[in-house]
């Protein structure tokens, strides 16, 4: 059973949830299973799960190891306030869940979807691309077109989007 979670910030909450989003991304595009990746760095594969889902209680020995295991690199430096999501703006990468809240064109053209805030990615590019004609693209924020792009790029949609 996993130890009490310190008591963090919204913001530090983010953090993790990214850090363990980008683990969980690279293990994938390297195409290793969690059980090959958790060995590599020496933990369990219920600690791998927990670094991916960026639960606070888990050591920091045991995310650098699975940095090191992934060929993550770590970089420290000055806080910016900049907003997680503006850091979040990489070509061809996307999230494990989109927030329909982040976006507000898809916000807008998710009118239908009730009982859940965020999408599967595949779930978000089928709704961009069933919707595309009643969007103008030039109302889209760039980091709103980054995630179309690398829908489309990732998931290999381009009707019309």
């Amino acid at each position: 059973m996993p130890a009490n979670s310190p008591a963090l910030t919204p913001q530090a909450t983010e953090v993790l949830a990214v850090i363990g989003a980008a683990v969980r991304q690279r293990r994938k595009e390297l195409r290793i299973s969690a059980v090959a990746a958790a060995e590599a760095a020496g933990i369990s594969r219920v600690t791998l799960h927990r670094v991916e889902k960026g639960e606070p209680s888990v050591t920091m020995g045991s995310y650098m190891a699975v940095f090191g295991a992934l060929g993550l690199a770590v970089r420290v430096g000055p806080r910016d306030d900049k907003p997680v999501a503006a850091a979040l703006s990489r070509t061809g990468w996307i999230p494990v869940r989109v927030r329909i809240a982040d976006y507000p064109r898809l916000k807008e053209l998710a009118w239908q979807v009730h009982g859940t805030a965020d999408l599967t990615p595949r779930e978000a590019l089928d709704i961009y691309e069933r919707n595309w004609r009643h969007l103008d693209p030039a109302t889209l924020s760039p980091e709103e077109r980054d995630l179309v792009d690398a829908l489309r790029l990732a998931l290999g949609g381009d009707r019309g989007v």
